[in-house]
């Protein structure tokens, strides 16, 4: 089968699993999600609500309460989180007089979004820190060039999903301020943060000028993101959506999708981050009873509801033993498999774990289970 044909395959085999950890936004059928979400509408009352129209009705509702939740004066809805936080950032150079923005090499716009920052909104990019974690407030302190805006990606997804402390935070944050600089949150999945951090929403926010959140990431929506800030700074963002082609005529689906996460999945959050740390200890057990040799489950103890697994195989053994414990067996433990970008570890793979809805009903033996279903087909493909 070809490439296309291979994803949509593992896509068939996982979506229709019996059991799982988490459902992934291409498990299930449009007739499924549309359905879902039609009978959500009607049971909270916006079925007969109006339709939008550039931004009003369910996009408008969407956007107030993002601002409240975040604690922010106003909060603006696009369809990506890759043009709003380059809105984003752009108003804020033109307020801070400089297109420097502070942020690490593994943060998003760095790594997933093909340089867009230079190539689409003029910025350039510098790097307090290449550790896999956020940057200290030394690090932010000391760093040798003028920035305007320091953007902190909470969690930070590619070094493992992981936050700092409150303290040091709030200590990264104040030497942001110390050089007159801005400080943005990518927050793409900040829903998850509050277990680790120990605050509520508003107040993590509350330490940036401005934040993104992301409705598919964490909350199950279909797509779109928010922005929140200063009510200027959104007036300006929404000027700049327009000339980004930002400004859809009508986004109803992807709003009240969003509105359902909120509703839903939002609330549910903190229980999914207490229980990956049951199903991250399950996994580093049932390991380390197999004599796997060389593994990792990182972070230890997961920050939010996700956490990396490293193998010492190669990431198309691994895979494809995942599709096929799923094949036989009717469950989903792991899905694809990564291999660490160049000048990582050779012979390795990394995949990433989400406990969600479906993860509560796992015990941690059920995980174990599952774990050695897994190696033994791994170690069928080896010796095959």
């Amino acid at each position: 089968m070809d490439e296309e044909a291979v994803r949509l395959h593992r896509a068939k085999v996982w979506g229709g699993a019996d059991r799982k950890l988490w459902h992934t936004p291409m498990d299930g059928t449009v007739g499924t999600r549309l359905r879902e979400l039609a009978d959500w509408t009607e049971a909270s009352a916006h079925g007969e609500g109006p339709l939008d129209v550039y931004g009003d009705g369910p996009v408008e509702e969407l956007e107030q309460r993002v601002a409240e939740l975040l604690g922010h004066p106003a909060a603006v809805f696009f369809p990506t989180g890759t043009m709003a936080q380059q809105v984003a950032l752009r108003c804020w150079a033109g307020r801070t007089g400089s297109s420097v923005v502070a942020l690490h090499p593994l943060a998003h716009p760095e790594v997933h979004e093909g340089g867009a920052f230079g190539a689409v909104s003029g910025l350039r990019t510098v790097h307090p820190t290449d550790a896999p974690r956020l940057p200290t407030a030394e690090e932010v302190r000391d760093h040798p060039e003028p920035f305007g805006t320091l953007m902190l990606e909470l969690p930070l997804r590619d070094a493992g999903f992981v936050l700092p402390s409150w303290d040091e935070l709030t200590e990264v944050v104040e030497a942001a301020r110390e050089r007159d600089a801005v400080v943005h949150f990518d927050g793409a999945r900040l829903w998850e943060c509050p277990t680790r951090l120990g605050r509520p929403l508003a107040e993590i926010a509350g330490l940036a000028d401005s934040v993104y959140v992301s409705f598919y990431k964490s909350l199950g929506g279909l797509s779109g993101a928010a922005l929140a800030g200063p009510e200027d700074v959104m007036a300006e963002a929404r000027v700049w959506r327009h000339r980004y082609g930002g400004l859809v005529f009508q986004q109803y689906p992807a709003a009240l999708s969003a509105l359902r996460g909120l509703d839903v999945e939002l609330p549910r959050l903190p229980s999914y981050v207490t229980h990956a740390r049951v199903v991250a200890d399950a996994v580093r057990e049932a390991l380390e009873e197999a004599g796997t040799g060389w593994f990792r489950v990182h972070p230890e103890t997961p920050h939010t509801h996700q956490f990396q697994v490293w193998l010492p195989y190669d990431a198309e053994t691994l895979t494809a033993a995942a599709v096929a414990q799923t094949e036989a067996t009717g469950t989903v433990l792991f899905r694809r498999w990564f291999t660490p970008d160049p000048g990582g570890p050779p012979g390795v793979a990394l995949t990433e774990l989400t406990v969600a809805e479906p993860a509560l009903e796992w015990t941690a033996e059920d995980v174990k289970a599952a774990v050695r279903d897994f190696l033994t087909l791994v170690e069928t493909r080896v010796e095959g």
